[in-house]
């Protein structure tokens, strides 16, 4: 903001261009360029401003607001970002400050970047890898940040599964400045056609409990689940049988048919447990007589 300035309705904004480029601290012989911001929310509404016409004629009345600028040089080789004011005041209009935290860390802000609200998801992820030197954005996994809990959702953005940032920040009626990211290890495109289970494994002889990832197509079955397992741990004998449980507060709810299909199992609010199935056998014989 420079001042403010009476002018003749018929008069011309080239009358007044010495007196701007006063005001603004340009050179006398500075040519400039205006323009008329007629709106800036809820979108930006600018419009160039014909130096030949009277005010009357460009329709500028009381209270309007005019902005200017140097003229682009056209033999200049400089690049530039925002080259005229509609393109800032676009700029200005879209930028957003993202406060991103690592999905491990929900609480701790780890960096922050200036963004445009229709920056693309591309956009986003190509510039969150960057700033952590990773070669591949697809790698890149974020999550929305939930205004009410103050918590991350629980589940993540798909790859491209919104246009822009803005969809990723807009939480029923409200925007936040937060996203959370995680690093993979394999490309996001290819782990949405994977499924990803926490499977607690419980030794028949031992007390200790192991928790085991395992990652498998979405088709596969618990059966699928249970061969996995068995190549991670240590079995109390080379034949011995597994079952999978959904267990909730140390009460079972559930035990799984083998061919269960996985791609609906939920593991976020109920635990699964995988364990020996004891053989009738394999029972003490004062167990079997009480």
């Amino acid at each position: 903001f420079v001042g403010r300035l009476f002018v003749k309705a018929l008069g011309k904004p080239s009358d007044i261009l010495r007196k701007l480029t006063e005001m603004a601290g340009f050179t006398p012989d500075e040519e400039i360029e205006l323009y008329e911001e007629i709106k800036f929310e809820p979108n930006v509404m600018c419009e160039h401003i014909d130096k030949k016409l009277t005010f009357r004629a460009s329709q500028l009345e009381d209270g309007d607001i005019v902005c200017f600028q140097k003229s682009p040089k056209a033999d200049s080789g400089t690049q530039v970002r925002y080259p005229d004011i509609p393109s800032f005041l676009e700029y200005v209009h879209n930028r957003q400050v993202v406060h991103f935290r690592s999905l491990e860390k929900p609480k701790d802000d780890e960096f922050c970047l200036e963004l445009s609200k229709l920056h693309t998801y591309d956009d986003v992820v190509e510039r969150v890898a960057r700033q952590l030197g990773l070669d591949d954005p697809a790698k890149i996994r974020l999550t929305s940040h939930n205004c009410y809990s103050q918590q991350p959702k629980p589940q993540p953005i798909r790859y491209q599964g919104v246009e822009h940032l803005l969809d990723m920040l807009v939480h029923y009626n409200q925007t936040s400045d937060i996203l959370y990211y995680e690093v993979l290890d394999i490309p996001l495109p290819e782990l949405q056609f994977l499924k990803t289970l926490k499977v607690a494994f419980h030794h028949a002889t031992k007390e200790e409990v192991v928790i085991h990832s395992i990652r498998l197509p979405k088709n596969s079955t618990i059966a699928d689940v249970i061969i996995d397992l068995k190549t991670k741990v240590d079995l109390s004998s080379p034949t011995a049988e597994l079952r999978v449980l959904e267990v909730f507060y140390h009460k079972i709810y559930k035990i799984f048919p083998l061919h269960e299909k996985i791609e609906n199992i939920n593991d976020q609010y109920w635990t699964l447990r995988a364990e020996e199935v004891c053989k009738t056998n394999d029972v003490p014989e004062e167990e079997k007589n009480p």
